[in-house]
């Protein structure tokens, strides 16, 4: 069976293949900025989605002539629809006091990278910005953990207790990162490179993966709706280096 050698060799990427993944963390960064703009009262989720999804495509056609053009998405979501990461875009419109789910999906010539971001229109309220802040700090330790010698077990559970002691743990439903690189309708990322309590496998210089845990808040709950952040990061031979640039966090996030 060649699926499981096939799946390590992917895991470590050459570098063509980090300077590629690299370009398309900067042009999602391009496509949340993009996101970040269109975002007023009463627009549409699908609009606001369409102005993200067109500066990427442009981007990559203009850094990546040659490329093959395909794939390329966004997921916007506002109030309740952001809770589940990837809701399909409605054409909902956007009101002040909801909670906001950007994410981006750059894919050149079959390979992709992403930016997640939690936003609010207008003031947020007290519960929502503890929650908020809760999984910011989540993100951050999360980052701080990721280097070579550490399983990507290990690196669950220690997000898990951060979870446990703040009574959220409850409110998170999946891995906290994954492999980046190929992607596509018919073949997928590397299965034994997620960050679940599940895969034992030990990070290494060349490992590229993203860091982002989500909380989801019920229903009828103070602070209700999905809360993500998530940056790529490159394993190096010191750490790792983050690639994503688009800031995080309520200093930024808040739309005024």
């Amino acid at each position: 069976d060649l699926a499981p050698a096939s799946m390590r060799q992917r895991m470590l990427k050459s570098e063509a293949e980090i300077a590629l993944i690299r370009a398309g963390a900067e042009i999602a960064d391009i496509g949340g900025y993009a996101i970040r703009a269109a975002i007023k009262d009463q627009a549409r989720e699908l609009d606001i989605a369409m102005a993200g999804r067109d500066a990427m495509e442009l981007a990559i056609a203009e850094r990546f002539p040659k490329a093959e053009y395909r794939d390329t998405w966004v997921w916007f979501q506002s109030g309740l629809n952001t809770d589940g990461a990837h809701n399909p875009v409605t054409a909902r419109k956007v009101q002040p006091g909801d909670i906001l789910s950007l994410n981006t999906f750059p894919m050149i010539s079959a390979y992709y990278t992403a930016l997640e971001r939690t936003l609010f229109l207008g003031e947020v309220d007290p519960a929502s910005l503890k929650i908020w802040q809760a999984n910011i700090e989540a993100h951050e330790l999360g980052i701080g953990l990721l280097k070579p010698g550490m399983r990507c077990s290990q690196i669950t559970g220690r997000i898990n207790q951060f979870f446990e002691e703040q009574g959220l743990l409850q409110y998170r439903s999946f891995g906290y990162g994954h492999s980046f690189g190929v992607l596509s309708h018919y073949y997928g990322r590397e299965a034994g490179l997620e960050l679940r309590e599940d895969i034992d496998t030990v990070l290494a210089p060349g490992m590229v993966i993203s860091m982002e845990p989500m909380l989801t808040i019920p229903d009828g709950q103070a602070g209700a709706g999905g809360y993500r952040e998530h940056d790529i990061l490159v394993i190096t031979e010191e750490g790792a280096e983050n690639i994503t640039e688009y800031p995080y966090g309520p200093a930024f996030n808040v739309i005024a």
